[in-house]
């Protein structure tokens, strides 16, 4: 009996060592989990990030550039013998700073206790030096190296835009897996716009760290590491000198500058007032700086080149004579008496053919052209008739990219209006509207609606006698980058091209005998311009005006748009013909309408 209780408890034991050994056999060879955790003690993961690309502007002068920064981690579970008092005295912090710290670490979404989690952002080089002698005491945390982005100049901000860290909403919405928590991303400008060729792709290096968490050097001496890739470079199609100088004279004033090549469609300047300076959006005040520049009533962070919509004032009237020679209802020999009694009207003129009308800016002669468009006599009923008039108006008038967002290379593009059948439908809710009720349009008033980036793609439309190509601000994209393929396309208007050789003529005068001829005119340059007073009661009006220069192979079209300014021919044709100045000749020959623009005493 004996004997057999024996053998059945050698047979148990025997059983429990099998267990036990093909137990350890899985653990060791077969299941990885536990190998994972044991190499978890003993090599640390650390990102490598990659170096964002550069910006530059058209002649390879460097805008954006990274600059070294730090970030704090921690590996909560390893934090061992915690001497707060010398963490605090150590990185500058004081108790209730210290407890917040941990207190918002532990609310993290992402937060694991064996995990490495930003602790410390944006420490600078300086902030580094301070405590790189120190950081061994803490066990449990770690220096994690990274860029930060830097300016060589204070200008162009809005063009460029800025970036930060990942938001929680944008790393909800990313579909990429590329991000995570505490990455960088572009929030605005071309920084956004071209977020995917300039962030570069990260990288991962393997660190062996002894029992204490003391780094040992490489894991399989770096084998399985892998090296970030920067991101590619940018070339832009800014000239930085020109940028400057618009938001030089632009200081102080809200309103806009835009100045394209005609001939490829890249913006030369793009300038939005107020401003801010770029650096400020970086390093560790970002978050305080941030709320500042929003917080300010002069809204700086609004991209008045893209977003703002204003009237388009007298400059639309070249529109308006170019859809009316289109359809025929006018010649350039055509003349239309001056009646005021009909329209308000300004200057010592009576009865203008076309050329003369775009000169003087007359309003009853675009009134009187703009009847003969939308009342043909189609239909005997005048309601349907300029139903039908409005239609065709509509189509030549978008067809120079105005009423729908261009396309620029920039996020958060306005498209402005331009009015249809349908959008007076609704506007009168249904009641019957005919030409007297909205002949303001003919003007550049009422309905109508552009941005900034449209009238200078206008200037540049009309420069190359009907075409544009979309505005855009980057040149190439990497070292031997091309646009993207929409930035090189022609986009053709309804409008036959002898007619934009009529419009060419007409600006001509405006700015030798018209209503630009003071200020607008430049020494051995033709330029092409036109005049426009927004009207905006009960404030001042706003000026604006748009050109293009030389009239021959131009090389450059401005528009201008300064909120408040009074007339056309003061504050915007002074400087826009200041940028053109500025632009062929690199300095300007006027230096008494210099003065008068950075005074900003245009409604004396």
């Amino acid at each position: 009996m004996n004997e057999g209780r024996r053998e059945i408890i050698q047979i148990v034991f025997v059983l429990v060592g099998v267990v036990f050994l093909i137990k350890l056999f899985f653990i060791q060879v077969v299941d990885s989990r536990y190998k994972q955790l044991a190499d978890s003690n003993a090599i640390r993961a650390e990102v490598d990030y990659p170096v964002r690309g550069l910006i530059k502007d058209r002649n390879g002068k460097l805008i954006v550039y990274n600059t070294p920064e730090f970030d704090l981690n921690i590996i909560h579970k390893e934090v061992k013998s915690f001497d707060s008092a010398r963490f605090c005295e150590v990185f500058s912090k004081t108790p209730e700073e210290l407890r917040l710290l941990f207190k918002e670490l532990k609310a993290r979404r992402e937060y694991s206790s064996v995990k490495p989690t930003i602790f410390l952002t944006k420490l600078s080089t300086l902030d580094f030096a301070k405590i790189q002698d120190n950081i061994d005491e803490f066990p449990g945390f770690y220096i994690q190296a990274r860029s930060t982005r830097a300016y060589t100049a204070k200008a162009g901000a809005n063009a460029i835009g800025y970036v930060s860290e990942i938001s929680k909403g944008q790393l909800e919405r990313d579909k990429t897996g590329i991000y995570k928590q505490g990455d960088y991303i572009g929030q605005s400008g071309i920084e956004a716009y071209y977020e995917e060729f300039l962030r570069g792709q990260r990288g991962v290096r393997f660190k062996l760290r002894n029992v204490d968490g003391v780094e040992k050097g490489s894991f399989k001496n770096g084998a399985i590491d892998t090296l970030s890739i920067p991101g590619q470079d940018i070339t832009t199609t800014l000239d930085l000198d020109l940028q400057e100088y618009g938001e030089y004279l632009l200081n102080g004033k809200a309103g806009s500058i835009i100045a394209i090549e005609p001939s490829s469609g890249e913006i030369l300047a793009m300038v939005s007032g107020p401003t801010y300076d770029p650096n400020l959006l970086t390093g560790k005040n970002y978050s305080s700086n941030y709320v500042l520049i929003s917080n300010d009533t002069n809204k700086p962070l609004f991209n008045r080149p893209l977003m703002a919509q204003y009237r388009p004032g007298s400059i639309f009237k070249i529109a308006q004579a170019m859809v009316a020679l289109q359809e025929k209802v006018i010649t350039p020999e055509t003349r239309f008496r001056c009646d005021r009694s009909i329209i308000n009207c300004h200057g010592p003129h009576s009865n203008e053919d076309l050329r003369g009308a775009i000169t003087h800016s007359c309003n009853p002669y675009f009134h009187a052209a703009l009847r003969r468009m939308l009342n043909k006599g189609v239909s005997n009923n005048p309601f349907d008739d300029t139903r039908i008039g409005l239609e065709e108006w509509n189509k030549h008038i978008r067809s120079f990219g105005l009423g729908k967002p261009l396309g620029i290379d920039l996020p958060n593009e306005k498209g402005g209006l331009v009015p249809s059948p349908a959008y007076y439908d609704r506007a009168y809710g249904g009641r019957p509207w005919k030409f007297s009720n909205i002949y303001s349009i003919a003007i550049g008033e009422g309905e109508n609606l552009v941005v900034p980036l449209q009238m200078a793609n206008f200037a540049a439309t009309i420069a190359n006698k009907g075409y544009y190509i979309i505005p855009h601000l980057v040149k190439a994209v990497g070292e031997t980058g091309k646009p993207l393929p929409k930035y090189m396309e022609k986009h053709y208007t309804t409008i036959d091209s002898s007619h934009f050789r009529v419009a060419a003529d007409a600006m001509q005068q405006v700015v030798e005998s018209g209503t630009g001829s003071y200020r607008g005119k430049l020494q051995d340059i033709v330029v092409c311009g036109k005049t426009g007073s927004v009207q905006n009661e009960p404030r001042p009006d706003h000026s604006v005006f748009i050109a293009f220069a030389p009239k021959e192979n131009p090389k450059i079209a401005v528009s201008v748009y300064v909120e408040y300014g009074g007339q056309g021919a003061r504050a915007a044709a002074s400087i826009a013909t200041l940028m053109i100045e500025k632009y062929l000749y690199g300095a300007t020959k006027r230096p008494q309408i210099e003065e008068y623009v950075l005074r900003g005493k245009f409604l004396n």
